[in-house]
């Protein structure tokens, strides 16, 4: 019974240790399920990693967001795993920083710069060296400030004494010009914020001159011809020189003897002129006549051409011979009729409207060629008798005065 009791409590043993075990396993393997539905990873390559370890923070704008998995070395480079919170965003094109707080606490890595908009940073991203940064150690600035001053010092640059000399040169210069001073870098101040205001103007005016010279470059061939022609003219210039220097002189002697001949004939050179006002206006009055003659003065011209006989020497023409016929009063009112309104008098109006009887052919006068005819026989035409009616002196019909 003591041997089956002790087995009994050996298995009981035994069964407890293996659930232990177990329950240590589901808890890891769901805080792992946990963990990674809770956070993503980021891989990021430095140069040097040093007081950064595993557990240390990762920040964004100082605040954690994260923690350091791992810090590996590979290589020349060092590589830092992180888990981050996938609540937290972060741009994908994000670098990471090594951040040292003070000389003697640890590091921790941040991301910059903070999200705004955009892609994000993706699950098992990785940051490449070329957009990771890292502090400069104490020991390099120690090294940094000893190479300096070593360089500096008595067995360097100022071994002769010249640092010294340009330090007192330096000293004595600027010694009471404060004032200068400090108005030559307002000025240096003023014209950088000139500049950065037209700095549009500026890149334009570049881009012209970028355009003009290219264009000079595309037509290189024409510029080369017209900088030759250019030379051609400017060495006839020069040969020509004492011709232009007498053509000059002559032209200011011949402008003064013009000067003198318009001072001695001012009164005759205003009248001429005023007396040009006249003409010109009429001119002007008239430009629908003159323009009226310009356009028939051609016809009438070749017209005289064909009528002129070469052989008689005489001007043929062609009548119209009915017009014989009419009496030479009617033909004359005709033709004063056929006039510019304008340019008839009133009293040939008035003549031509009291003849208006003869015109109708109530009175009877003897035509043209009855007139020839009479004058070729050496007798006057017969004159027609008055209107048919009163004569002076006697009484009118019906009337006994």
């Amino acid at each position: 019974m003591t041997g089956f009791a002790t087995r009994a409590g050996r298995d009981l043993a035994r069964g407890v240790a293996v659930a232990c075990v177990l329950a240590l396993v589901v808890a890891a393997v769901v805080w792992w399920l946990f963990q990674g539905a809770t956070t993503r990873k980021v891989t990021a390559y430095f140069d040097q990693a040093v007081g950064v370890y595993a557990g240390s923070d990762v920040d964004v704008l100082g605040v954690k967001v994260g923690t350091i998995d791992a810090v590996v070395p590979d290589g020349t480079e060092v590589r830092v795993d992180m888990s981050v919170d996938r609540g937290v965003r972060i741009p994908a094109s994000a670098s990471a920083v090594v951040v040292a707080p003070s000389v003697v606490s640890d590091r921790y890595v941040q991301f910059a710069p903070a999200y705004t908009g955009g892609a994000t940073l993706p699950d098992n991203a990785v940051i490449p060296l070329q957009r990771t940064a890292t502090p400069v150690e104490l020991d390099q600035l120690y090294s940094s400030l000893n190479k300096v001053t070593t360089d500096l010092g008595p067995n360097g640059a100022n071994s002769n004494g010249a640092l010294s000399d340009l330090l007192n040169t330096l000293s004595k210069n600027l010694s009471g010009n404060g004032t200068n001073l400090h108005d030559t870098i307002t000025q240096l101040s003023d014209l950088a914020t000139t500049l950065d205001t037209n700095k549009n103007n500026l890149f334009g005016t570049v881009d012209n001159l970028a355009n003009f010279t290219q264009t000079l470059a595309d037509s290189d061939t024409t510029v080369r011809a017209f900088a030759q022609q250019l030379s051609q003219v400017t060495g006839y210039l020069a040969g020509e020189k004492d011709n232009l220097a007498a053509a000059v002189s002559q032209l200011g002697s011949a402008l003064g003897q013009v000067q003198s001949f318009i001072a001695g004939n001012r009164t005759a050179l205003k009248s001429n002129v005023d007396n040009l006002v006249g003409v010109t206006q009429t001119l002007v009055d008239e430009r629908s006549a003159l323009a009226e003659t310009l356009d028939t003065a051609p016809l009438a011209l070749s017209n005289l051409v064909n009528a002129y006989n070469a052989a008689s020497g005489t001007l043929d023409a062609r009548a119209d011979l009915n017009e014989l016929t009419n009496p030479p009063i009617v033909e004359v009112c005709k033709l004063l009729q056929q006039l510019t309104p304008a340019s008839l008098p009133a009293t040939l109006s008035t003549a031509c409207g009291s003849l208006a009887p003869v015109l109708q052919g109530l009175v009877k006068l003897p035509t043209a060629a009855a007139v020839v005819q009479s004058l070729q026989n050496g007798t006057l035409p017969t004159l027609p008798l008055p209107i048919a009616g009163a004569v002076y002196g006697t009484a009118l019909s019906g009337s006994n005065k």
